[in-house]
Formats: structure tokens, C-alpha cells, sequence
């Protein structure tokens, strides 16, 4: 679920930080994109964006934005929008919906880049979401992504957040494949 308390209008730090490992010239899926904050940089780093939301007034403000298509779909309970695609990057920001994970991880391309940041339990005291069904669990991220992806980061707890306050947030960035030695 979207976390209706905090909507910025700058990028992530921790996208902008790993977007650029994302394989040049890709595709990328911004999952839950709202108005779009990491489509336009994503797409202005030179990659073709499919920006999804449920939101068609948010996803109008991407309305010309070159590199950029987008698809007003109900993730939770309509059918899955990507169905076979495949993405060299996937990017997901403040949002949390467990059923997805599947679907997403599915369709990661081999070598593709996963960045995802929401909310983990411990948030309750600062904030929304409240439900603990919207909120992560401890290391709930590492678990999911097993042996079929490579961590490049992991973080998760208290953080200190520009223009939103203290926050508790968990995020991974992993590649899809195993890492390969070096001769």
C-alpha cells in the first residue's frame, strides 16, 4: 500500500545512488511510480521507462515525458499489467504489496537490477502506514530475494529522511544471477 504521508518530489538518495547500475540503454519498470519523481530520472538517464500506477491523475503528469510510458493498472487487485515483460531494471519506492513479489522478481531480467526501498515495522511511531500488513518485516527483504540474486546493498532501520523526518525504512539493491569470479 502507498504510504499517503510522504510524497517528495526529489528522487530517492538510495535510487539515485544505484540507478546507474541498472544496464545502459534498459528498460525499467517504476512500480507504484505516483507522479512519477523516478521515471523522469530514470528516463533522463538515458533508459526506456514503463511508469505503472493506479493513480491516472498522478500518471498524467508524466504526459510527454520522453522515454516514458506509462499504465494506469490496480496492482492489488487487478491482473498483473507486465505480463511478459522483461525488465533490465526494476525500481519500487514507498510501497509494499507481498503478493507482487513474485511477479516482480519474475520479471527481472538475468543481469537486470532490482532497487527497492519501503517502510518496515517500527514505523507506527512516526508516522504512516500503520498496518503492519503495509509494513516490512526485519530482514524481510534479504529472505525473499534467495539464491537467484546478487546483494549489492542492504539497509534497513531509523532513518533521518529530507523533508520527511524520522522514518524506518528497509531497502535492497540486488542484480538477478549469481556474481561471476574474476580470472
Amino acid at each position: 500500500m502507498p504510504a499517503e504521508s510522504y510524497c517528495p518530489a526529489d528522487p530517492s538518495p538510495w535510487i539515485v545512488r544505484f540507478a546507474p547500475l541498472i544496464p545502459a540503454g534498459g528498460t525499467v519498470l517504476d512500480l507504484a511510480c505516483g507522479a512519477g519523481r523516478h521515471a523522469r530520472l530514470l528516463a533522463g538517464m538515458g533508459y526506456r521507462v514503463e511508469a505503472v500506477d493506479r493513480d491516472a491523475d498522478a500518471l498524467a503528469q508524466l504526459a510527454g515525458v520522453a522515454n516514458v510510458t506509462t499504465r494506469c493498472a490496480d496492482l492489488e487487485d487487478g491482473p498483473w499489467p507486465c505480463h511478459a515483460s522483461v525488465f533490465d531494471g526494476i525500481v519500487v519506492s514507498r510501497y509494499l504489496w507481498r503478493p507482487l513479489f513474485p511477479r516482480i522478481f519474475g520479471c527481472l531480467a538475468e543481469g537486470g537490477v532490482l532497487i527497492y526501498e519501503t517502510f518496515m515495522e517500527g514505523q507506527q511511531v512516526f508516522g504512516k502506514p500503520q498496518n503492519p500488513a503495509h509494513l516490512l518485516r526485519a530482514g524481510e527483504l534479504l529472505g525473499l530475494v534467495g539464491r537467484r540474486f546478487t546483494v549489492i546493498a542492504f539497509e534497513q532501520g531509523e532513518t533521518m529522511e529530507k523533508d520527511a523526518g524520522r522514518q524506518v525504512i528497509q531497502r535492497i539493491c540486488v542484480r538477478r544471477g549469481r556474481p561471476t569470479l574474476l580470472p
